[in-house]
C-alpha cells in the first residue's frame, strides 16, 4: 500500500466527535459483553462452546442493524461474516476487522477461573487472546453503524480455529479477505501499548522415531533405542536455531517407550518452528527432513507425520502503521509497531499482498496462562483508535 491510497486521520471534529463520544459511553456495555463470552468455554473443536460465542456476537450486531451471516464448519462451531456498506462508491475494496473466538483453554477452565476483574485488569480464559478484541471490534462496527465516517465497506470475519493453525477457517480467510484494502487484526495489544506490525510464521511438525524393543537387563544389545536416537535428532533440530535470521526450533512435546526395563521401540515428538517471512523455508525444511529421516543410531529410523502451521506476517506497510499511529495521537496516546515471535491469522492476509496491521485489540499480556489478562483502561481509546483509523482509510 502506497501513502497515496492513504490520507491522515481526521481532526477530532464535530463530524466525528458523536462517534468517539459514543464509545466513550460505552466502557461499561463493552465490560458486560467481555465477560458473558469469557464466560464460555470456548477451545478449539469445542463445537457448541464456539457456536456460543458467535451467537452471543452475533445478537448484539443484529441489534444494531448490522447485517451478519452465519458460516457453519462442521466439527468446529461457527465463524461470523458481518458487514457495513461504506459511503463512498468509489472507494475501492473494504476494510476488513479480523478475530478469532476459539481459546486454548479446554472445557471446564471458566469453571476454575470465571471472568474476574481486580484492579482495572480482567481476568479469565481468552479473556486476552482473544476475545477483548472481539468485542472491541464489535463497538467498533456499531459504531460506525451509528455514525458512519467509514468511505469504504467494513466487513467483520471471526473465525474459530486460529489457535490450532487455521486449518479449516484458512481457505475462508482467503476467499472473504480478497480484495481487501487492508486488515485491522484486533489480537491483543502488547504488554507496552505497541501494536504488531510484523509477526513470524509458526509450523508445528509431528515425527515419529522408531527403534527395536528389546528386554533392557537380559539383552539390550539387540535394542535400537528410539528415545535415544529421538535424543540426537532434538539436539540436532534445536541446533538449527539462528541458522537463518529470526529462525527458532523447539521439540516440545515427547511421548515415548514401553517401561524403564524394556530399549524403547518407538518415540513421538512435536516440533515447533518459527520463521519469518524472509526465511528460505525450502532450505530449511529440507535440513529438518533430512535430521528427522536420518538413522541417527544403527537400526532406527524416523519420519514426518503430520505438518501444521501459520504464515509470517510480513512488515507492515509505513504508510498504514502511521495512520494508526495518528488516529492514537489524536486521542492522547502513542504506540510503536513490534516484531513478534508469535503467529496470527494476519500471516495469511499479508501472504495475500493485503496491508495488514496486528494487536489492535486492547492491551492485555500473559496469553495461554492463568496470568493472562486484559487492561480494562485500554478499550476505549483503543477502540476509538481502531474507528479514526477505519474512517482514514478513505
Amino acid at each position: 500500500m502506497s501513502s497515496s491510497v492513504l490520507h491522515p486521520a481526521p481532526a477530532l471534529d464535530s463530524n466525528h466527535q458523536p462517534l468517539l463520544d459514543w464509545l466513550a459511553s460505552q466502557h461499561e456495555a463493552m465490560c458486560a459483553l467481555l465477560e458473558r463470552i469469557v464466560n464460555i468455554d470456548s477451545c478449539s473443536k469445542d463445537e457448541a462452546g464456539v457456536r456460543q460465542v458467535a451467537t452471543v456476537l452475533r445478537e448484539r450486531l443484529e441489534a444494531a442493524g448490522i447485517a451478519v451471516q452465519t458460516l457453519a464448519q462442521p466439527g468446529w462451531g461457527d465463524c461470523l461474516l458481518a458487514t457495513l456498506p461504506g459511503s463512498h462508491a468509489a472507494a475501492g475494496g473494504h476494510i476488513q476487522l479480523m478475530g478469532h473466538m476459539d481459546t486454548v483453554f479446554p472445557a471446564g477452565t471458566v469453571a476454575e477461573r470465571p471472568f474476574t476483574v481486580r484492579d482495572g485488569r480482567a481476568y479469565g480464559p481468552g479473556v486476552a487472546d482473544m476475545k477483548s478484541g472481539l468485542v472491541l471490534n464489535v463497538f467498533v462496527a456499531e459504531a460506525l453503524a451509528r455514525f458512519g465516517g467509514n468511505a469504504s465497506p467494513v466487513q467483520l470475519l471471526f473465525t474459530c480455529d486460529e489457535e490450532v493453525g487455521s486449518p479449516v477457517c484458512r481457505t475462508l480467510i482467503r476467499e472473504r479477505s480478497q480484495g481487501a484494502r487492508a486488515v485491522l487484526n484486533a489480537e491483543p495489544g502488547r504488554i507496552s501499548g505497541n501494536v504488531v506490525n510484523q509477526r513470524k510464521g509458526s509450523t508445528r511438525i509431528e515425527f515419529e522415531v522408531l527403534g527395536v524393543a528389546a528386554h533392557a537387563g537380559i539383552n539390550p544389545a539387540q535394542g535400537a533405542s528410539a528415545i535415544a536416537a529421538l535424543a540426537h535428532k532434538t539436539l540436532a533440530l534445536h541446533a538449527l536455531t539462528d541458522s537463518q535470521p529470526g529462525v527458532t526450533l523447539n521439540v516440545g512435546f515427547v511421548q515415548a517407550g514401553m517401561a524403564a526395563n524394556v530399549v524403547a521401540p518407538q518415540a513421538l515428538a512435536h516440533l515447533d518452528l518459527r520463521y519469518t517471512a524472509e526465511t528460505d523455508m525450502d532450505a530449511l525444511m529440507a535440513q529438518i527432513t533430512t535430521i528427522i529421516e536420518a538413522e541417527s543410531l544403527p537400526r532406527t529410523s524416523g519420519r514426518i507425520l503430520a505438518q501444521t502451521g501459520t504464515l509470517p506476517m510480513a512488515k507492515t506497510p509505513d504508510a498504514l502503521l502511521a495512520l494508526y499511529q495518528r488516529s492514537a495521537a489524536q486521542l492522547g496516546f502513542a504506540v510503536e509497531g513490534e516484531f513478534t515471535g508469535g503467529a496470527a491469522d494476519s500471516g495469511i492476509t499479508s501472504s495475500m499482498g493485503i496491508p495488514s496491521l496486528c494487536a489492535l485489540g486492547p492491551v492485555g499480556g500473559y496469553p495461554h496462562s492463568e496470568r493472562e489478562f486484559c487492561d480494562l483502561s485500554t478499550f476505549v481509546p483503543r477502540a476509538q483508535a481502531m474507528a479514526l483509523t477505519v474512517i482514514g482509510l478513505e
